[in-house]
């Protein structure tokens, strides 16, 4: 069996990989594939996400498993000859992404984005009134690992946690309620902070728009680490400007990277992190990347279902 890994990995992760599988030829060609030449033409299998469109060249493939948890650009039309298995990285970016998700919540909570401005002009100046996490209702769009890990982290700091699915199902641990996007206005205007994380799919695009904006609670902050096409990005800034919204912090925009003339870089109460909140910044998000990637590898030979299958038709992981 012949793997290519087109993501980084450092020595300890190669080991993983190749314990997982010892009789396996790897090939190393860190990139997006478009220099690995003849081992993404015999490769059985790709760990890591290859550029889309050369897939095609791995006449071999029989199994992909990405390093995101975005798989939908590999599930055009095109993209995966029949038969091909698609898995992704879901379950490696819940911490990371969480604690950014915190992180910006309370920064905009708390004005600290406010202070930090005002220390550049040795401005020593009360920006008034604060509010808390204590209480509040915070509404979580897109439960899955990522949503899971917020919403554990919120509702231990006393926060009321809905969490929502496309199915309603069950109540975990991390929510007080779940439910569906059937009812997903009426739960935004319950919301005191509305946290997206959710996947580029053509029922997601321009979810949040200014219907969505104007339904939320006066007031609420708005934070999105799913993908920028999921945002109307000038209804949201006339929802900030206005003052309906009390602010919004986005990890993701359309496109990427943001034009330096687009006017949401310089409103204020919006902020802005180029796409970082996930990746290989926290290496634990790395560790668990390729720990998915070895145990699947496991599975794979030993004939047993992979984990983190993702449905074609829909994008997620089935």
């Amino acid at each position: 069996m012949k793997i290519l890994v087109v993501m980084d990995v450092d020595a300890k992760q190669t080991q993983w990989l190749e314990m997982a599988a010892p009789e396996a030829d790897f090939c190393y060609c860190p990139g997006d594939g478009s220099q690995a030449g003849k081992a993404l033409e015999e490769a059985d299998v790709i760990i890591g996400n290859i550029a889309p469109d050369l897939v095609k060249e791995a006449s071999q493939l029989k199994w992909l498993q990405l390093n995101s948890a975005g798989a939908n650009e590999y599930c055009r039309p095109g993209i995966l000859q029949a038969g091909v298995t698609l898995t992704n990285a879901t379950g490696a970016y819940g911490l990371a992404l969480s604690e950014h998700m915190l992180a910006q919540t309370l920064a905009m909570m708390k004005k600290l984005y406010r202070y930090y401005d005002n220390q550049h002009q040795a401005l020593w100046r009360d920006e008034g009134p604060v509010t808390s996490l204590y209480g509040a209702t915070v509404v979580v769009v897109g439960f899955g690992n990522i949503g899971r890990n917020f919403g554990q982290r919120v509702k231990a700091m006393g926060a009321h946690v809905i969490g929502l699915r496309r199915r309603q199902g069950a109540v975990p641990p991390e929510a007080d309620e779940m439910g569906d996007m059937a009812h997903f206005n009426d739960y935004l205007a319950q919301a005191d902070i509305v946290a997206s994380c959710l996947p580029d799919t053509p029922e997601t695009y321009h979810l949040y728009d200014a219907v969505r904006f104007g339904a939320m609670k006066k007031g609420a902050y708005f934070v999105n680490v799913g993908r920028g096409t999921n945002v109307d990005q000038k209804a949201l800034r006339h929802a900030v400007v206005s003052g309906h919204l009390a602010g919004a912090a986005l990890d993701v925009t359309d496109p990427e990277p943001l034009p330096s003339s687009d006017p949401l870089w310089k409103t204020p109460g919006i902020y802005i992190t180029p796409h970082i909140s996930g990746g290989y910044h926290l290496q634990a998000t790395h560790d668990y990347i390729v720990r998915i990637a070895a145990d699947n590898l496991k599975r794979y030979l030993a004939g047993d279902p992979l984990e983190n299958i993702v449905d074609l038709m829909t994008g997620y992981k089935a």
